[in-house]
């Protein structure tokens, strides 16, 4: 009957809405996302925008020309003399200088390890050479009379690269979705093993049942009340990543020229991928705990769904899998490729359907299953 289903969809919410720790989940982990907008965009910013002084110390073990001193010094390059090799490699291991040149006859030779700081100094030293063999190859041509013009700059060159998306952009938002997916597992988690495997433990459940209550309503009731928790964390994480967004655009010049403002059809379209992700996960979650019979049981058997829900999007974005009518209707991965582009502007409305069709699949599986356990007394008690 409505009227039962109403009762305890009341209850189940009163509880989850009176529980410290629930809200805590509901509300507060989604301020997490703010702070992963802004940390990544930080750290690209800093790798991006590096100040030359924190690798432009290069070593040279032999005596430069005023050619190449000059040449060095318009290349930012600031140049530290050693006598001898063991000198040079001494002052690199100590950090005294970011890459070092040795020379032996006409051969020029760059050291240094594969990190971030030599991969800079690299480009600015490889920029110098570029520039000190064009002068070399002028000179010669001058002494042959002939015009270096005709021989050096014998074709030009130009880019016309348009960039369609911000890679920046595109890398922070798809990740802070993923950080939504798990915000909203997580909230998904407690509830769901507090309604289930917790009323077990303390026996309220078995009161429940000697209502005259339909298992179907009890059911229903638990899942659309943890459902309802999982959908406010997923719209509060979803609004909080937007107003991150429109900060980092304006502290940070990786986004310069960019629209990090989602249109209202793609939020809209967002929003229902997330309301998808938190009626599906809540679901399973109900459908796990229920196996259990302690809180601490259920909480054990949820925490790998919290990594199932979250590692097939991150694989999916770190190697850059395009959605498709069928990948829709992969589970968990289905949500991130669509989010990624909804985000980007690509709505496809049969794509959305599909996953929507997909995922009213299995909730309804999943539901049946679970009405069916809470019908027969051994699998609800575990006896």
């Amino acid at each position: 009957m409505k009227s039962n289903l109403w009762n305890i969809l009341k209850k189940e919410l009163r509880e989850m809405f009176n529980d410290k720790k629930s809200l805590s989940m509901m509300l507060i982990i989604p301020i997490m996302i703010p702070l992963l907008v802004i940390g990544m965009s930080a750290l690209f910013e800093s790798q991006i925008n590096k100040p030359l002084t924190e690798y432009n110390q290069i070593g040279f073990n032999y005596e430069m020309s005023e050619e190449e001193e000059k040449l060095a010094e318009d290349s930012g390059i600031n140049v530290v003399y050693y006598e001898n090799l063991e000198d040079i490699e001494s002052a690199y291991q100590n950090g005294e200088i970011d890459l070092y040149v040795t020379k032996k006859d006409q051969l020029y030779t760059i050291h240094g390890e594969d990190n971030e700081t030599t991969s800079y100094a690299s480009s600015l030293v490889e920029n110098y050479f570029n520039r000190y063999k064009e002068y070399l190859q002028t000179e010669y041509l001058m002494d042959k009379e002939i015009s270096s013009d005709e021989v050096i700059h014998i074709i030009d060159i130009e880019k016309d690269i348009k960039e369609v998306d911000n890679f920046y952009a595109s890398y922070i938002t798809n990740y802070a979705f993923l950080f939504i997916i798990m915000a909203i597992t997580v909230s998904a988690t407690y509830p769901a093993t507090d309604t289930t495997a917790g009323e077990k433990e303390r026996g309220t459940l078995e009161t429940l049942l000697t209502f005259p209550i339909k298992s179907k309503d009890i059911i229903i009731g638990k899942f659309l009340s943890v459902s309802l928790s999982s959908v406010i964390t997923g719209l509060i994480s979803l609004i909080l990543m937007i107003i991150s967004l429109v900060i980092v655009q304006d502290m940070f010049t990786i986004y310069e020229g960019v629209n990090l403002m989602l249109p209202s059809a793609s939020f809209i379209f967002a929003l229902i991928v997330i309301i998808a992700y938190s009626f599906l996960i809540s679901g399973l979650c109900i459908a796990i705990a229920s196996k259990c019979k302690t809180f601490k049981e259920a909480q054990s058997a949820l925490t790998p769904l919290t990594f199932i829900s979250f590692f097939p999007g991150m694989i999916a974005f770190m190697i850059n899998v395009k959605s498709s009518l069928l990948l829709a209707l992969v589970p968990f991965l289905n949500f991130t490729l669509l989010f990624t582009d909804i985000t980007a502007g690509n709505i496809d409305i049969l794509e959305i359907g599909v996953m929507l069709l997909s995922t009213i699949i299995i909730i309804g599986i999943t539901l049946y299953i679970i009405i069916k356990q809470y019908k027969s007394e051994k699998v609800l008690f575990n006896e």
